[in-house]
Parts: structure tokens; sequence; C-alpha cells
């Protein structure tokens, strides 16, 4: 099975059993205004010496499977998904895009507290690859990753909590905006530092196949996301965890969501080849360039990938490229990147494509739609009423999860916890 549609390089012969490797692989070309926006940003930024790109590389994706043009076929159909999953993707990108909005009043309005990085504009990225995995499946996310854990399950209210700093939240209010786990649906965390989860998903895709493979669990065919940005794919994890899931073919799908700016450096200028997916044949997997703003095309990617990992055909990089419609977090004003720049982007919002799709080939109403949006902005409603009325953790939990023993670290001799006692923070500051 191949990605038919997508740009690709295969890298040098794997394994001749390798059906990947067998398939036939094609490019197009598209007129789309996105990724080639890439090119021309470049080709302005570049020093005047600067060699110009190849043709090939104005080459764009337009991701369709050949299990899609299969079915066209067989079915005479252009629909790349049915009307249950429209609907579901579709209330997914919703509720992402209106928890968002909702955490950036709730932050004006001091009830959370820190660095908040929110996900607008890239949810095509979350709803078109995590709709996809099944529950025993792990998503490994980075510090913008309310949005992840919701499209796996977590409840509004539970990361909302978790927002407030409440005893309620998935991580008992001790995480905040950019550690959000959830072990009940394999959620292993958001990550402040960039490049911090890569192992840890490499970790969990290393277990799912020791556990099929060593103790012979032969149900066992989870499959791993790691998300993250453009910025960390300079960093040398993000390297080390590609090498050694080639070397071992372990069932992870490398996931960059390169909205084209590390805070304020743009990807451009940072990068000596800014097309990520190349980097991925150069450690002997596929690897994938797919426009991130368009939940369909994502989607037909991410079936590709998480198939091939399912299989046991081993990893894949796929590099989204989207765009964040807010600032890095909501602690930046915003104003290095270009108004025009943005307003392009914004003409390409996610939602409003899948929408038009939905309607266009008669799979869903406006009534529907509005059916979905008035459901949801409930959701988020009850999430906050939640949030603000959930009690704040106890003081005897700043103790936990720092040492095996507390004893002496904050626990008497009696066995209570030294915290606990009012003159425990007199002369420093308050707790």
């Amino acid at each position: 099975m191949a990605f038919a549609g997508a740009k690709i390089i295969q890298p040098f012969a794997l394994h001749d059993s390798d059906p990947f490797n067998k398939a036939k692989l094609s490019t197009i070309t598209s007129s789309s205004p996105f990724l080639g926006s890439t090119r021309n940003l470049r080709l302005l930024q570049s020093a005047p010496t600067a060699q110009p790109r190849p043709a090939s590389a104005s080459r764009v994706v337009a991701a369709v499977s050949d299990v899609f043009k299969e079915k066209k076929l067989k079915t005479g159909s252009d629909l790349l998904l049915t009307k249950e999953e429209g609907l579901e993707v579709y209330e997914d990108m919703i509720l992402g895009r209106a928890f968002e909005d909702m955490c950036a009043q709730m932050y004006y309005r001091g009830k959370m507290f820190g660095f908040v990085h929110l996900y607008n504009g890239q949810e095509a990225v979350s709803s078109g690859f995590i709709k996809l995995l099944k529950k025993e499946d792990s998503v490994v996310s980075t510090y913008r990753d309310h949005v992840h854990a919701l499209s796996k399950g977590v409840p509004a209210r539970a990361v909302m909590s978790e927002l407030f700093g409440k005893k309620t939240g998935c991580c008992r209010g001790q995480g905040g905006s950019m550690h959000m786990f959830s072990a009940e649906h394999n959620v292993l965390g958001g990550f402040a530092f960039i490049g911090e989860g890569i192992p840890v998903a490499t970790g969990a895709a290393f277990s799912s196949k020791y556990r099929r493979e060593v103790l012979k669990e032969a149900d066992c065919d989870h499959v791993t996301l790691a998300f993250f940005g453009d910025g960390t794919c300079n960093n040398g994890q993000f390297f080390e965890c590609l090498n050694m899931a080639a070397l071992w073919k372990l069932p992870i799908i490398f996931v960059v969501e390169n909205n084209l700016w590390a805070i304020g450096m743009s990807h451009l200028r940072s990068t000596s080849d800014p097309e990520i997916w190349k980097k991925g044949p150069a450690f002997g997997m596929p690897g994938v360039h797919v426009d991130g703003m368009d939940v369909l095309k994502v989607r037909e990617v991410a079936k590709e990938a998480i198939g091939r990992a399912r299989r046991g055909e081993g990893p894949t990089l796929v590099e989204c490229e989207t765009y964040r419609f807010r600032g890095h977090s909501l602690a930046d004003p915003d104003e290095l990147r270009d108004p025009a720049e943005k307003a392009h982007y914004a003409t390409r919002d996610p939602i409003t494509g899948l929408k038009k799709y939905l309607i266009d080939n008669k799979l869903a109403s406006e009534a529907d739609l509005k059916a979905i949006e008035k459901k949801i902005d409930e959701v988020v409603e009850e999430a906050v009423e939640f949030a603000d009325e959930s009690p704040a953790p106890s003081r005897s939990q700043l103790l936990e999860n720092v040492f095996a023993d507390p004893r002496g670290f904050g626990i008497g001799p009696d066995g209570s916890y030294r915290c606990e006692d009012p003159k425990f923070t007199e002369g420093t500051a308050q707790v």
C-alpha cells in the first residue's frame, strides 16, 4: 500500500519483502497556493547567492491513497469519508476550536496560570490522525497538547480542570497546560521542552513491538503517534529516534506539525533544508509531506502510515504543513509574523474547508452542523463550570511523585505531612 498521491521519497532498498518498497509511487502537480507559499517565502528570504530549489521541489501533495482509488473504481464514489466519519471529525475539530477559544477567555480572566499555548488553526492534524486510532494506541504530545488530549477521548471537563489547576484535572492539577496525561486514554503526556516527548513515544512503540514479538501477544498491534513541531526537528532527539525506529521497524508515526514558526523564528531562517519530510528517507523510512490545513488529505496519509505501522512495516515521517491562528502562547503579542501571511492562512481555515465539503457532498446539512456546534458549546460551558467549582489539590500532593520515600523530605517522624502545618512556610514564599 502506498502514499500514491503524496510527495514522497522512498529510501534506499530495504527488504524485498516490504510491500511498501515495491509499491508504485507518484507525485502530482497542484496549483494550490498553500504549500507553494513556502517556496515563495524562502526565495524572498534567501541570500542572493542561495541556489534555487529544483523544479521538482515545487510539487505539492494531493494525498489520495491507492485504497481510495480502488474504492472509487468499485463504487464510483468520489467521497473520502462516510457521513458518520465526517460528522465525527467535524465535531472533534469544533470541540478543539471552541475549547481553545474558551481557554483564551479563562486565561485573561485569571483562571489559568503560566504559559498556555493554543492550537487554533491546526485542528486538521489532530483530528485527521487521532480519530483513526484505537483506544489502545498511544499519543505523545508537546506543550500545545490540549486538543490532542481531547481528540484521544480525554473528557473536556478533565482537561479544563487541569488547566484550572484543580484536583479533578486529568493530572489532579499537578500538570497544567503543558503536561496533559491520561493512562486510561493512552495519552502519554505533553512535554514542555521540545523534543522530550519523541524518545518517550519511541519507547512506547518499542513496548508494542516487544509485546508482540517477544511476549507473543499476537493481538498487540498498537501504534504510537509522536507529535512535535518544526523547531524540534533541529534537535538531537529527533534524529536519534528516527534512527532507532527505522533500525528496529517500530510501529510509530512521527507527525511534524510544521506551523512555519518556532516561537518567533521563521522555519525558513533556521533550517538548512526546510523540507522536513526529506529526513525520513535518510534514515530508511518513508517521508511524506501533506497539506495540514486539509483534514481529508491528512486522513488519507494518516490511514496509510497507521496501517503500515500496524502491519509491522515500520515507521513513517509525516510533515503536516499547517499554521497557528494565534501567537505562540497567550503571552505572545504575535507581532513578528506578517499580517498578510496571517490573512492568507486564515482563508484556509480547516474547519471551514471540511464544512464546505460535507455540505457540497450532501453528507450533512447546515442544520446538522449547527446542532453539533450547539452541542459543543454546551460541553465547553459545562467544562468551565465543573472546573471552576472543583476543589484545589490538597497541600499533601506537593510531595507526591517527587520522592520514592518522602520521609525526611516533608514528612515528620509521626508520619504527618509537614506542609500541612501552618508554620511550614514561615519565612518562605507561600506555597
